[in-house]
Formats: C-alpha cells, sequence, structure tokens
C-alpha cells in the first residue's frame, strides 16, 4: 500500500503553506493563549481533510488564493471539534499526549474550541465565496448535532444500525464533504462534478469513520495513542460493538459495561470478544463498500493526478493502522 504521503503527493508542497497558515493561527499577544494555540496545534495529524479540498481543487481551476484559506479552514474545524469532544467526554489522552481539558480544564478547552471554530471561520470567510462560506456554517451545524446525537445516547443499547450511520454521517462525513465539495466549488468545478465529489466526500468519510471505530477495538495503545475500547468506556455504541450485541443478544460484555460502568472486566470481554471475532472482517468490508461508493464515479472527472490521488486514498483509508 502507498503511504499517506506519497499518495497526496501532487499537493505536498501546498499543503505545507496551508500548514504555515495554521501555524500563524497560534501568533498572539495574550501568553495564556498563546500557550494553549502552540499545544492545541503542535500535532501534526494525517492532514486528510486539508489534503482532500486541495485535490479536489487541482481537478479544475487550481486558485490557490481560495483553496489555501479553505484548507485551513478544515483542518481548524476539525481540531476545535477535537479540542471539544475531549471536554465534552472527559477524555485525559489524545494521541499520546494529555488532552487540553486534562492539563488546563473542561472550561478552558471548551473557550479555545470556541476561538479555533471562529478563526476557522474567519479563514472560510476569506475565500469570498458566499457558496462555500454557507457551506462551512451548515458543516457546523451538522456535526454539532451529530454531537448532541452521541451525548443524549450515551450508554443507550436500543441504538439501531440506522442511529450508527446517521450519527458518523454528521459528526465525521459532514467534515470530508466540507473537504471535497468546497474544493470543487472554490475551483469553478461544473455541478456534475460537484455531486460527484460531495458523493466521494461522504462515502470516504463515512469509511474512515468504521475503521476508526474498529481501531479502538483492534489497535494498540501505542498505535492509537489512547486506550482500546476508549469509545465503549464514553458508553458509544459504535459498528463493532453494535454486532457483538446482535451476535450474542443475551450473555454479552458490553451490555454488562452499560449496566454497571464500573465493571472494567466486561469492558476488557467486550475489546477481547470482538477482537477474537469474525466482527471485524465485517466491518471491514462494511468500510470497503463504502470506499467502493466513493470511487464509482471518480472515472468522470478529469483524468490526473489528482484524480489517481482521490483513488488511492480510497484503499488507503481501509487498510490504515491508525
Amino acid at each position: 500500500m502507498l503511504s499517506l504521503s506519497k499518495i497526496i503527493d501532487p499537493v505536498n508542497g501546498d499543503l505545507a503553506k496551508a500548514e504555515n497558515s495554521l501555524k500563524s493561527v497560534g501568533e498572539v499577544q495574550d501568553n495564556h493563549l498563546s500557550e494553549l494555540l502552540s499545544y492545541a496545534l503542535d500535532i501534526v495529524g494525517k492532514r486528510i481533510r486539508p489534503a482532500l479540498t486541495l485535490l479536489t481543487g487541482k481537478l479544475y481551476a487550481y486558485d490557490l488564493d481560495c483553496l489555501l484559506p479553505m484548507a485551513a479552514a478544515v483542518e481548524l474545524l476539525h481540531t476545535a471539534s477535537l479540542v471539544h469532544d475531549d471536554a465534552i467526554d472527559k477524555s485525559t489522552v489524545r494521541r499520546g499526549r494529555p488532552t487540553i481539558n486534562k492539563l488546563w480544564g473542561e472550561d478552558k478547552a471548551v473557550l479555545l474550541g470556541d476561538y479555533l471554530f471562529a478563526k476557522a471561520g474567519e479563514f472560510c470567510a476569506s475565500t469570498g465565496n458566499l457558496r462555500g462560506i454557507k457551506l462551512f456554517s451548515q458543516t457546523l451545524a451538522t456535526m454539532s448535532i451529530g454531537e448532541l446525537n452521541q451525548a443524549f445516547n450515551a450508554f443507550n443499547l436500543e441504538q439501531t444500525r440506522e442511529h450508527y450511520f446517521d450519527r458518523i454521517s454528521k459528526k465525521t462525513a459532514s467534515l470530508f464533504v466540507l473537504a471535497t465539495e468546497s474544493g470543487a466549488i472554490l475551483s469553478q468545478s461544473p455541478e456534475r462534478s460537484v455531486a460527484i465529489l460531495r458523493e466521494y466526500g461522504y462515502n470516504l468519510g463515512v469509511a474512515f469513520q468504521v475503521v476508526d471505530d474498529i481501531l479502538d477495538f483492534i489497535g494498540t495503545e501505542e498505535e492509537l495513542g489512547k486506550p482500546a475500547g476508549s469509545d465503549l468506556a464514553q458508553g458509544t455504541l459504535t459498528l463493532p460493538a453494535m454486532l457483538l450485541l446482535r451476535y450474542y443478544p443475551e450473555d454479552n460484555p458490553i451490555k454488562r459495561f452499560f449496566q454497571d460502568r464500573g465493571d472494567l472486566e466486561a469492558k476488557r470481554r467486550a475489546v477481547e470478544s470482538i477482537r477474537n471475532s469474525p466482527i471485524v472482517e465485517e466491518c471491514y468490508d462494511i468500510a470497503a463498500s463504502y470506499c467502493a461508493r466513493a470511487r464509482q464515479n471518480l472515472n468522470l472527472l478529469p483524468d490526473n493526478a489528482s484524480r489517481q490521488a482521490l483513488m488511492d486514498l480510497t484503499d488507503y483509508i481501509v487498510m490504515r493502522k491508525k
């Protein structure tokens, strides 16, 4: 499998420019804010979302004056959502480091997230493209709905697969859609291509989250940067857990853990049960089916290095280990 860096090679140089824009966000006079921003922006993640904005933009009229700030806005929106997620979930570790809320408190984390949302909006507004700005605002609203749904359904065993896919569509896939659709819009793509790239982003985002939810059970703490089963510990019922409940409706460790949240042995058994079952393969098959949907109309787009990168990303998403 190609490495992510190799896949996104057509935009790596410009992605570095977007990184510089992100670093500029931390250049503030207030010492307390500067410290928080430096910590939040210090980790360089996969940057798949801003890369998608640039890759889709490179299919047509590649206008970096608009695409770079939008790519930065997409990544800042993602970062802000993670800061808020950690505060809401009271998570103590992300990517192998203590979370903002662990070090500075939940109140500081929420306010920092708000600041990052505002800066993301500022970057987006600098494109001057009303359609893109509206899409950004709609995405933030959609993500918030998904987060609310997750919060209201914590430790709820009655959730269905439909509930799960609706939630991850809002929480995760919507941001992938913002990345791909905004790139298409800002590069003056034909409407048919905008629609193709919107669907691509949606399906890729769903697949990404399904794989994330698999890795939460089968990944090591070193790979994940957090303990295995972290979602389960927060009361979040993901696809692998739903399948375990379906296969073992009576004697089920997830049911016991949700009923007695202090039963860590039940949590451990749930993780082990999923690791040692066909559930993992079944979930990977579902993720692969979404990746297949993502690439099915890419052949209708211009045949260039960016289109190939979008194709290769569908393979990377399913094969990644963290």
